[in-house]
């Protein structure tokens, strides 16, 4: 059964050489720019061929909510005809230089329509997604801050792209934006973790050196 998701790659991958023969205007995002203007809403879609993008929600206070990574071979955000006002609040930014496909919501919205492949894999994208979301708000919620820490690594190491030695290019702060949970308590999760040698971190990476121990400490949703 399919597990929950922080990091999202290769959904659409199968697509791509179609992708190339529909009507589409080929983009480079630099890192630190938006794929679109923040406090409106989409316009555009994009089939991302490469590079990363962070999707977060920044509170009024000061507070930063990041809610998932996007990288290539997947298409975000996802295709749909309702704009909602929430989504407003929400920021996606470029965390390297991406190159992706982009389609208007009319071409993306023929390709939705004529191929049925690519209907079902969109639907089951949105799948994913509120899985993701259904995750964190019945079990993640409720869990101490270290249980959250090691569901998140564990998934997160299994999203990782093949040969990258189970490390995750992360900065703490990050991590602690992604879980919901202070500087301090992410501080005294790693504490933990390294001294039971499940992880080493160094300069913003955090490598895996136990993934069967660290499966132990974590909640049964994500094994």
């Amino acid at each position: 059964m399919l597990r929950p998701r922080y990091f999202y790659a290769n959904d659409f991958k199968q697509f791509y050489t179609y992708f190339l023969s529909q009507p589409h205007t080929e983009r480079t995002f630099h890192e630190g720019e938006y794929l679109w203007k923040p406090g409106s809403p989409y316009e555009k879609i994009h089939y991302i061929v490469s590079g990363i993008a962070m999707h977060y929600a920044d509170h009024e206070e000061g507070n930063r909510k990041i809610i998932s990574f996007h990288s290539g071979g997947t298409v975000y955000p996802g295709y749909r005809q309702n704009n909602y006002k929430i989504e407003l609040s929400l920021t996606t930014v470029a965390l390297s230089e991406m190159k992706v496909l982009e389609f208007t919501k009319e071409q993306f919205g023929l390709m939705f329509q004529h191929n049925t492949e690519l209907s079902e894999a969109v639907v089951n994208w949105y799948a994913s997604y509120i899985n993701r979301f259904l995750f964190e708000t019945i079990h993640q919620e409720y869990n101490s801050s270290l249980i959250k820490l090691c569901n998140l690594l564990f998934l997160l190491n299994e999203n990782q792209s093949v040969g990258s030695n189970m490390i995750l290019d992360m900065t703490q702060d990050e991590l602690a934006a992604l879980l919901g949970i202070s500087r301090v308590q992410l501080t005294r999760g790693l504490s933990v973790l390294r001294s039971k040698n499940i992880i080493s971190t160094g300069r913003n990476k955090i490598e895996i050196l136990d993934l069967q121990l660290l499966s132990k400490l974590c909640t049964s949703e994500v094994l």
